[in-house]
């Protein structure tokens, strides 16, 4: 890490004698991080130690992380352009562009130092841009060789495709102020409150086989989420990837919104749109590692096998073929962090899903590792200290310039502390995803019959996360709907999905099973495995078939790249069904709130019956997995006493259930304790259903 001096109460000390605080909440919430102290608090001085070097050569976090408005291209007072690229092993470099008739060596920009290099160039004689806004930028970058290559500017805030060379350009994106989307609605403030994130691409949001747009989406998608009583949405694939099938996980032109989609201002009518509707709006950013383009990503920049990422193997990932970022290098840091102010400054992002977490924290980015929760894992040298170090001051100041910003993490390994604030020595994000309930789920469908399922283990599984760390529960995400895999509805039917879907004719035992599982282990799901829940555009309404981009191993077809809307609008098909308990669930919540509530308590886990009840936030779920069996009168504890009603009930015909129970009935707690209980009530719960109860003065409480 940099050497460097910094401030501890006003006296200038040498990073060795920092006095590092101490981490007693830390190891008060998980007392096996005691045996790693010394680890936590070299980790907390390489924060430190940076942060410090910021505030002393670059005039704080604020102004280095706005890089953005003094590199790339920008409009000067007098109507001129400036032009300032970061290119360390350039001998030369020039601007060109439609602008000059690519004219390569006209325009040389001058070294400044440190390996920057700078031009302005006046405005033309009528007073007008020297660049006109929307043309193609390029750089020249003269290698060691003496070769002259051409780069898309880095910085660039708009790439297009040429649809000759199929090459993505940089746009001077420079609209006239007319026409620069400017923003209506204010931006909600996360308070703490439960998440109920959509994650969506745009592209596949049309049920017609074609890219999708942003107008698209705000127009038609937005007011299905809001309906569907989701707050928050996770968009993929925005950042510029010049290859569509890679789903937006090998990005070209950091700074630019995906051009396939539409134009930026286009993205910020988009966020803008969501806020109007109280919704949340969180960016996958994907810093992870880059694409590997050399012609139109940051492969090469500046001639060098390094510039933006590691020199040799260090700076490639052996499986996704793709750079990995120098996260020690100052300019990096420059770079990475305005991008994420960047999102936020220009487009109003009200926060980050942080992609391939793990891969960057390791040295081995998990490749042939399987992580068994042993803390050696976490603090031993195959952890990348760089790459925390950036983690962590990527979250300190995205919380600390945007207070209500959320961070999520998709994190597998399980770090500790992940989801801590960094003062008390963690890294700083508000949640993490738990990636082990979708796959315990696809596991389940795959290779056992539910009449097998092991109870204990599926709570446990939904249970099972670090104390005092926020996560993200999720039955499916868009991982289990790529090709290859099967989202949980076609798992459950896809024998009879596009035979046996319509009302018009008599439900079948696969559809019936289907069905009926798919509510349950949503609402499981969302109930119990955490403080957040995430659901995939589409699956909500059990959305048949998977994902697949177009491509050369597909004939370029976008049959399966879309969302096909079309079947939950019917009202002949049982898709509706579907959609319809998501919807109740996720109002439910909105009015319970149990996703911000503490943990449930499980009061009941049978495994002969395949029974699983459990409070939280003053409900009561109860679950019957069983595949056959149906129980009336059956006993469950309750520790709050009173009336209970039903206020939830996956057999209701709404949802396509067989009604078999009485909405309106009222069940009295009685003093005979029962699972743990200071109380027990009797409920009839049929096979494969799913109920949740709630006190009477509560339900009138909520306004249900």
């Amino acid at each position: 890490m940099l050497n460097v001096k910094m401030a501890v109460n006003g006296m200038l000390v040498k990073a060795d004698d920092v006095i590092i605080p101490q981490f007693s909440k830390l190891l008060d919430a998980d007392p096996y991080l005691s045996n790693h102290q010394r680890e936590l608090k070299r980790r907390y001085g390489c924060f430190e130690q940076i942060l410090a070097s910021i505030e002393q050569d670059e005039g704080g976090l604020d102004a280095f992380t706005q890089g953005y408005i003094s590199h790339g291209l920008h409009r000067t007072a007098d109507g001129g352009v400036r032009c300032k690229e970061w290119a360390p092993g350039a001998e030369a470099v020039y601007i060109k562009g439609e602008f000059n008739g690519w004219s390569g060596t006209e325009y040389p920009l001058q070294n400044t130092g440190f390996g920057k290099w700078e031009i302005t160039l006046p405005s033309k004689s009528d007073g007008t841009s020297p660049i006109p806004h929307n043309s193609i930028v390029r750089l020249g970058i003269k290698t060691k060789s003496g070769e002259i290559v051409d780069r898309n500017l880095a910085w660039a805030s708009y790439a297009v495709q040429d649809p000759k060379t199929m090459l993505y350009q940089s746009v001077f994106w420079d609209p006239p102020q007319d026409q620069v989307y400017s923003s209506k609605n204010p931006k909600p403030q996360w308070t703490g409150q439960g998440l109920r994130i959509y994650e969506a691409h745009v592209g596949i949001s049309s049920w017609e086989g074609k890219v999708a747009s942003y107008d698209h989406f705000t127009d038609n998608v937005l007011p299905r989420i809001k309906g569907q009583g989701y707050n928050a949405i996770q968009l993929m694939a925005v950042m510029e990837h010049a290859f569509y099938a890679s789903f937006g996980y090998q990005v070209t032109t950091f700074f630019a919104p995906s051009s396939r989609c539409g134009n930026p201002e286009a993205l910020k009518r988009l966020v803008d749109t969501a806020h109007g509707m109280g919704i949340y709006v969180f960016l996958d950013v994907v810093h992870s590692h880059a694409a590997n383009n050399t012609l139109d990503g940051l492969n090469k920049f500046d001639g060098t096998d390094s510039c933006y990422f590691h020199a040799g193997t260090r700076g490639h990932h052996m499986l996704w073929d793709s750079r990995l970022f120098d996260y020690n290098n100052w300019e990096v840091l420059r770079f990475l962090l305005s991008n994420l102010r960047w999102w936020v400054d220009e487009f109003n992002f009200d926060g980050f899903r942080f992609d391939g977490v793990s891969s960057m924290i390791y040295h081995h980015h998990g490749i042939g590792t399987g992580f068994s929760g042993d803390y050696s894992d976490y603090f031993g040298l195959a952890v990348d200290t760089e790459a925390l170090t950036y983690l962590t001051l990527a979250n300190h100041m995205l919380h600390k310039l945007f207070p209500g910003i959320v961070t999520i993490a998709e994190e597998v390994s399980g770090m500790p502390a992940l989801c801590r604030p960094i003062e008390e020595g963690g890294y700083g994000f508000d949640f993490r995803l738990a990636m082990a309930i979708p796959d315990k789920w696809i596991k389940l469908l795959k290779e056992t019959q539910d009449e097998d399922w092991n109870i204990g283990d599926i709570v446990w599984t939904l249970i099972n996360r670090r104390h005092g760390e926020r996560t993200i529960a999720y039955a499916e995400s868009h991982d289990q709907a790529l090709v290859g895999d099967k989202t949980i509805a076609f798992w459950l039917m896809d024998k009879e999905m596009y035979t046996n879907m319509s009302v018009l004719s008599p439900q079948t035992d696969v559809i019936d099973r289907g069905m009926a599982l798919h509510k349950c282990i949503r609402l499981i799901t969302h109930a119990l495995g955490g403080e957040a829940w995430l659901n995939f555009i589409g699956n909500e309404f059990g959305h048949p078939e998977w994902l697949d981009f177009p491509r050369p191993g597909n004939n370029n077809s976008y049959h399966y790249a879309r969302r096909q809307w079309n079947l939950v609008d019917d009202d002949v098909l049982r898709y509706r069904f579907l959609n319809s308990f998501d919807r109740a669930m996720n109002h439910l919540d909105e009015k319970f709130d149990w996703l911000a509530s503490p943990q449930a308590y499980i009061s009941w886990k049978h495994e002969e019956d395949k029974v699983i009840a459990f409070e939280r936030a003053r409900l009561l779920f109860i679950f019957n997995f069983h595949c056959s069996k149906s129980f009336p009168d059956y006993k469950v504890g309750v520790d709050l006493p009173g009336k209970y009603k039903m206020v939830l009930n996956s057999d209701c015909s709404e949802f396509g259930g067989h009604n078999r129970l009485d909405p309106s009935a009222i069940h009295f707690t009685s003093k005979d304790g029962y699972g743990g209980r200071m109380n027990s009530l009797q409920v009839y719960i049929p096979s494969r259903v799913c109920i949740v109860l709630a006190l009477e003065d509560d339900i009138v409480k909520h306004g249900l």
